[in-house]
C-alpha cells in the first residue's frame, strides 16, 4: 500500500524484508512486526535504532494489514520511501551497449503480480534493466509487486520511457530487438541464441490480453514464440495456446542467458 501523504511504500513478506535488510537496510524508515517474528529482526532493529529510526512490535496482526493493505504480510512490514523510476536516456542505453547488458521491455503489463514475478525472474537470471511505459510508473511498483518479487526489486533497475516504438527505433542496429508474439514463425529455443551472439538484446513482452502492440511489433528485429507441446509433436492443436506473461518471461530469460 502506498502512503501518498508521506510518499512511502509498505514492503511486506518475510523473504522480501530480509532481502531489503541485506541489500538496502538504509531504505527502511519504519519497521513493524509481530512478536512471533521479532527474534528474526533483532539485527535490523539495531541498525534502525543507530540512525534514530522507528521500529515497533505490534500486538494485533490486523495493524500490519492496515499498513500494508494485505493479509499476506507474514508478520512484518517495512515502510520505505516510494522507489523512484528513472527516465531512460541515451547515456543509459549507451552504457548497456558498451557493457553488453541485456534489457527487458514491458509493453503495458497490466497486472502488478505479473510485474513482480517478472522482476523476480529477471533478478534470478541476472537481467538488471527493466523498462516500463511512463504512464505506468505510478502503478507498477506496489506492495503486491514488491512482495511477489521476493527481494528481486533490490537487484534490478526500473526505467520509464515515454514511447516504446520510438525507443526501439533509436536502438535499431545497436541492440537486438526481440518481441514475443503468438503469430511468430521463429521458435524461441532455436533462434534466440543465434540472434544474440554479437549484440545485447532487448526482449519485449506484451500485455496479458493483447500482447505487444502492432507498432511495437513493426519495430522488432525478430518475433519469437515459445513452442508448445503440439508444435513439438507436430500436432496442430493444443489445449492452451499461451503461457502467463510471467511464466513466459522466465523461459525466455533462461534461453537468453544459458
Amino acid at each position: 500500500m502506498r502512503n501518498k501523504q508521506n510518499n512511502e511504500l509498505a514492503v511486506c513478506g518475510f523473504a522480501t524484508v530480509k532481502k531489503l535488510e541485506k541489500n538496502n537496510s538504509d531504505k527502511i524508515r519504519r519497521l513493524y512486526f509481530t512478536e512471533e517474528v521479532a527474534p528474526l529482526f533483532g539485527g535490523l532493529c539495531k541498525k534502525i535504532a543507530a540512525r534514530k529510526g522507528i521500529y515497533n512490535k505490534v500486538d494485533d496482526p490486523k495493524e500490519l494489514e492496515k499498513l500494508s493493505g494485505t493479509v499476506h504480510h507474514q508478520g512484518v512490514v517495512a515502510m520505505i520511501y516510494m522507489p523512484q523510476i528513472i527516465p531512460l536516456d541515451s547515456d543509459i542505453t549507451d552504457n548497456w551497449i558498451k557493457n553488453n547488458e541485456n534489457a527487458l521491455l514491458l509493453d503495458h503489463i497490466g497486472n502488478a503480480n505479473n510485474f513482480g514475478a517478472i522482476v523476480r525472474s529477471a533478478a534470478f537470471f541476472g537481467i538488471k534493466n527493466i523498462i516500463i511505459p511512463e504512464d505506468e510508473t505510478t502503478s507498477a511498483i506496489t506492495t503486491s509487486s514488491y512482495r511477489i518479487a521476493e527481494g528481486g526489486m533490490e537487484y534490478v533497475k526500473i526505467y520509464s520511457v515515454r514511447s516504446i516504438p520510438r525507443l526501439l527505433q533509436v536502438l535499431k542496429g545497436r541492440m537486438i530487438r526481440i518481441g514475443t508474439d503468438l503469430q511468430a514463425r521463429s521458435r524461441l529455443s532455436s533462434d534466440i541464441k543465434k540472434l544474440c551472439n554479437s549484440k545485447p538484446a532487448i526482449i519485449i513482452l506484451g500485455n496479458e490480453e493483447h500482447g505487444i502492440s502492432q507498432e511495437v511489433r513493426e519495430n522488432c528485429d525478430e518475433l519469437v514464440i515459445i513452442p508448445f507441446g503440439g508444435m513439438q509433436s507436430g500436432k496442430k492443436e493444443s489445449s492452451v495456446d499461451s503461457l502467463n506473461v510471467a511464466q513466459a518471461a522466465s523461459i525466455i530469460l533462461y534461453e537468453l542467458v544459458r
